[in-house]
């Protein structure tokens, strides 16, 4: 249970951290989250933030003290994105890995791999990908193919992942692989934490149309990994994925807080540009703003849910993320409505055509859709069965 702290803390909590930001925060760090890691020197410039983070214990507030962390509960993770959205500061490059790979690590790894992995993951000395997607199996993880036979005293791998964020850039990958061809397809997975400069792995970056190379392929050919690489018991990696013990889940609030400060910088150029004159935008303005606050509400309300003691809902995650994507495209087409041409240039360029990811990522809508259908409400598999 999240111990709940009174408001003085909580306010004592929000002052330490903008001053903080205040005195460490410079323009170069928000220019080169801004820029992309991709270009020029933008990546180097955010790894050696991320080590300032991490030197003052603000990389993972959620995490426990003794990795790093500060031991905070729902109240103070919120608290926590709210600020440095305010701020414009970017977290931990190591975004998959410090919020999706390590509470995976703290829970269920054993003691020499909370020791040789958490710190040098929180610093962004070492950055992970995580490797779960496949041609034939993007949300459908179950369906994986890429295998492991053990071999003595390690593992060979072979097979292919694809939709690897920073996977050109990751030294290591937590990989999903099948280790039991026999078992029902839930179960015979097993999960390895791979160093990627090993023999027989090849990055193959790949270009979104959005013009950036976030993602990769990843092929494996008879690659080498020590049994010892094994993250949870052989034939649970199914358990491992669906591990529910993060402790960022607060982390949802980062959805609807990066779309409010989209919108709101969309409002002040659009002011700039005196392009308010037309009723039908404003309104389809106030209707994106609408929808923005509901998802803050009903991820507010989850979250202090469970900071009172109460279980996670099942579909949280899937209901923001519906409500998201849904956002992502109607900010993406009202931006090109009100800026015009000038929208096909920039950054507006580049969200509007980054947009149509977001009912993919993490989950189609489709999946997402089942998800709330099925756990949410109740409703069976099948259609048509009574």
């Amino acid at each position: 249970m999240d111990e709940r702290p009174d408001e003085g803390s909580l306010d004592e909590f929000r002052r330490e951290l903008r001053d903080w930001l205040d005195g460490h925060l410079r323009e170069e760090v928000v220019e080169a989250w801004r820029g992309g890691f991709d270009e020029g020197d933008n990546f180097e410039v955010l790894r050696a933030w991320n080590r300032q983070l991490h030197a003052d214990g603000w990389a993972a507030v959620a995490w426990p003290a003794r990795y790093g962390g500060r031991d905070s509960g729902i109240d103070e993770q919120l608290a926590y994105l709210e600020e440095m959205s305010r701020a414009h500061a970017p977290g931990p490059v190591n975004v998959i890995g410090v919020s999706n790979i390590a509470p995976a690590i703290m829970a269920i790894g054993t003691d020499a791999q909370r020791e040789r992995f958490l710190e040098p993951m929180l610093r962004g000395d070492e950055i992970w990908s995580q490797g779960m997607s496949e041609p034939d199996a993007g949300s459908d993880l179950a369906s994986l193919r890429t295998w492991a036979e053990l071999d003595g005293d390690h593992y060979v791998v072979s097979g292919q992942k694809t939709w690897n964020s920073l996977g050109s850039r990751a030294d290591w990958c937590q990989l999903y692989v099948r280790t039991n061809p026999e078992a029902p397809k839930h179960k015979g997975i097993s999960c390895l934490l791979v160093d990627m400069r090993t023999p027989g792995i090849e990055v193959r970056p790949l270009r979104t149309m959005a013009g950036e190379l976030t993602f990769s392929e990843l092929f494996f050919d008879n690659v080498v990994v020590p049994a010892s690489a094994l993250l949870g018991q052989v034939d649970q990696g199914w358990q491992v994925a669906m591990t529910t013990l993060s402790y960022e889940r607060a982390g949802v609030a980062r959805l609807h807080l990066g779309l409010s400060a989209r919108l709101s910088e969309l409002l002040e150029e659009a002011q700039d540009r005196d392009a308010l004159g037309d009723r039908v935008l404003r309104d389809r303005l106030a209707a994106l703003y609408a929808r923005i606050a509901c998802m803050r509400w009903t991820t507010t309300r989850e979250l202090e849910a469970i900071g009172r003691g109460g279980q996670p809902s099942p579909v949280m995650g899937s209901v923001a993320k519906l409500l998201w994507a849904r956002a992502e495209g109607e900010m993406a087409e009202l931006a090109l409505g009100i800026l015009g041409p000038s929208a096909l240039s920039g950054r507006w360029a580049v969200n509007l055509a980054s947009a149509p990811q977001a009912s993919i990522a993490g989950g189609t809508s489709e999946i997402n859709r089942n998800i709330v259908a099925e756990h949410g409400l109740g409703l069976p598999r099948d259609a048509t069965a009574r």
